[in-house]
Parts: structure tokens; sequence; C-alpha cells
């Protein structure tokens, strides 16, 4: 199973943050990357949240695993704001991408997922005159987080397969059971919930 976004224990400041002050750093974060016009400021942004990793003693190796599953969808957008706009104006998207992706990796590694769901259904309760059930929230965004890292381990699961049968790099050998895996543990997840009473 991959490491992409599993907690990481540890005794560091950042760990001991409490989970709602993280998230809006984190949503914080992503309202300031509109200001972000110069690979300068890329370059200033990545040396402090490197110093946040540093700060929270991750390994290297866990840092790495947050940005490989993005490489792809980043070298595309790379290439093709490379030609529509220029290099500086591709590195300012690209960068930005990866740094939000670092900085979303940075709190889910630092913080457990009770602690995050509890703050979100802390911060969604003012919603309740609205008719929003914070619990309903509070499960949406756990599975989301849950489904990160299981689909991860579906595309690497495909792509041992895929390369046992000597298909290389196809494309649709990789998609096609990625994406029936996908479905069939959604198809699961959805009856585990219905069995529950989840089910509206």
């Amino acid at each position: 199973m991959s490491t992409l976004g599993l907690f990481q224990p540890g005794t560091s400041v950042l760990h001991r943050l409490p989970a709602g002050l993280k998230l809006l750093a984190l949503v914080a974060a992503g309202v300031g990357s509109v200001l972000v016009e110069r690979p300068w400021q890329v370059l200033v942004a990545a040396a402090l949240l490197g110093a946040f990793y540093a700060l929270a003693r991750l390994p290297p190796r866990v840092v790495v695993a947050q940005v490989r599953p993005v490489l792809w969808i980043a070298t595309l957008t790379f290439l093709v704001q490379l030609v529509v706009s220029g290099w500086q104006r591709a590195v300012v998207v690209v960068g930005v991408l990866g740094l939000l992706v670092l900085a979303a990796a940075l709190v889910t590694l630092t913080t457990r997922t009770t602690d995050l769901v509890d703050a979100v259904v802390t911060g969604c309760r003012p919603l309740r005159l609205l008719r929003v059930d914070p619990e309903r929230v509070g499960l949406v965004i756990a599975l989301g987080i849950r489904s990160v890292p299981v689909v991860v381990g579906l595309a690497e699961q495909v792509r041992d397969a895929q390369r046992a049968r000597g298909l290389g790099a196809s494309p649709r050998a990789f998609a096609v059971p990625l994406v029936v895996r996908a479905l069939r543990h959604a198809d699961a997840l959805g009856e585990a919930l219905a069995a529950r009473g989840v089910d509206d």
C-alpha cells in the first residue's frame, strides 16, 4: 500500500498543532496561491514548505511518495503551459500545483484522520441551520481521505499485473482494469454503507 497521505506518527510541533488550525492554514495557502505570479515566488514558497517538512521530521521517501502520483499530470500541464504561455507561467502553474499537493499531504501526514474529521464536523455545526448534517459531512471527508491511498494501491496492483503480462506502458491496459477495480471497490463500499443505514 502506498504511503500517500497516510498519518505518520511523531512528536514534532506540527504533529501537536490542532487539526483545525492546520486546516485553516491549508485553506489560507490555497487562497494565497492565486497571488503567486513569478517563479521566484514559487521558490520562496517551496523553501518555506520544505522547512515545515523538516520541522515535521518526515523522511525524504515519504515526501517523494506524495508527488509521485501527480508527476504525469504535472508533466502534461507543464508542456501545455510551456507552449501556450511560456516557461515562466509553466513553472508557476506546475509549481503551485505541486506545492498545494505537498501542503495538503503535510496536513494529513501530521494529523490523524479522526482529528481532521472532528475538526470538519465542528466547523460545520453552524450549518445545521441550513439543514446540513455535520456528521454526514465528516463521513464524506473520512471516506475521501481513505479512498486516496486505496486507489493508489489499486493502481500499483494494476501496474504490477500489467508488467507481469508484458503489456509495457499501454494506457488502455492500465486504465481499464483500474477503473473496473475502483468501481468494484465503490460498489462494495456503497453496499457496506447501505447495510449500516447510510443509504439516502
